[in-house]
Order: structure tokens, then C-alpha cells, then sequence
């Protein structure tokens, strides 16, 4: 780091990177109703920021849980993933207008996360429905529900890393 990148103020958007303990104080500041999705977004692309600005206009927030390294590669998302580290992915999508809060969890699931966020609606991408998505039977039950947003055809993190590969 140069001397002006460690004098420099900390970007505004690094404002809305939570941690776990600091969870429930910054949920309690945002308005609702609360949306809530979660993902990797290791590579962020136009099916990403198609996928969280229609799931912001959901709601008056937006709540991204975000896997950390380790969940990542849990996840069996292949060798080398993810591409960018948590602190480069948070950094990334709290950049992002649509969104509203980032928190990392390293659990298998996101529902511990889900049901401390206790939002309004709980969104995924279009491969999955509310049977398929974890937390969502909790926040049906508490009166909120579940939305799946359709994936901008032909963006992937996937396909762009094969693209990249070749």
C-alpha cells in the first residue's frame, strides 16, 4: 500500500459491509420491507447486477449474505474458486447501489444468517423456488415470502470463466 492509499478515507461503500457482530445493529437502521439473497459473486457481472437491482426494488433494502472463502470451497464450485477473496467480493457489491447491507457467512447454509436478517422476502435466481431455497419455508412462515428472479440468458460466472480459460 502507497503512503496516499493509507491516507485516503475509507471509501463510502465500505460503510455497508457488516460482520456478524455488528449484524443487528445495522439491520435495525435499514429500512423495510427488508429483502434478503445470498451468494458467492465471485466475479460480479450483468447477471448479478440485473439479479440484485430487481430484487432491490422489492423492497426499501437489500441484504446480500456473501459465502467466505472457505463456504466457497465447500461449495464444490470447482478448482480455483473463488476467483476474488471475501474482502474483494464485499468490497465489490457494497459498491453497488442496489445494495443496502453485505454480511459474509462461512456456514454451509445461509439460514443462521436468514434468520437473524428476519427479512420480508427472501430471493434467489430463477433455478430455484421456495421448496429449494434455504430459509425460505422461515420467512413464509413469519408472513414474509420468497421471490425467484429470472437469470439474464447467457451470464454466468461460470461461462465467463470458460470464455476467459480459452
Amino acid at each position: 500500500m502507497t503512503a496516499a492509499e493509507s491516507a485516503s478515507p475509507e471509501p463510502a461503500f465500505a460503510a455497508k459491509i457488516a460482520t456478524r457482530a455488528t449484524l443487528g445493529t445495522r439491520l435495525g437502521a435499514l429500512p423495510r420491507p427488508r429483502v434478503f439473497t445470498n451468494g458467492v459473486f465471485d466475479i460480479v457481472h450483468r447477471g448479478h447486477v440485473t439479479y440484485l437491482a430487481r430484487a432491490r426494488s422489492l423492497g426499501a433494502s437489500l441484504v446480500v449474505g456473501v459465502n467466505t472463502d472457505a463456504s466457497v470451497g465447500r461449495l464444490g464450485k470447482g478448482h480455483g474458486r473463488p476467483v476474488n477473496p471475501l474482502d474483494d467480493r464485499l468490497a465489490v457489491l457494497a459498491a453497488l447501489e442496489s445494495v443496502s447491507l453485505v454480511v459474509p457467512f462461512d456456514e454451509d447454509t445461509p439460514l443462521a444468517l436468514v434468520l437473524e436478517c428476519h427479512p420480508d422476502i427472501i430471493v434467489k435466481g430463477g433455478d430455484y423456488s421456495s421448496a429449494t431455497t434455504v430459509g425460505a419455508a422461515e420467512v413464509i412462515g413469519w408472513g414474509g415470502r420468497f421471490e425467484s428472479i429470472p437469470f439474464v440468458a447467457g451470464r454466468s460466472t461460470s461461462a465467463l470463466l470458460e470464455r476467459i480459460r480459452r
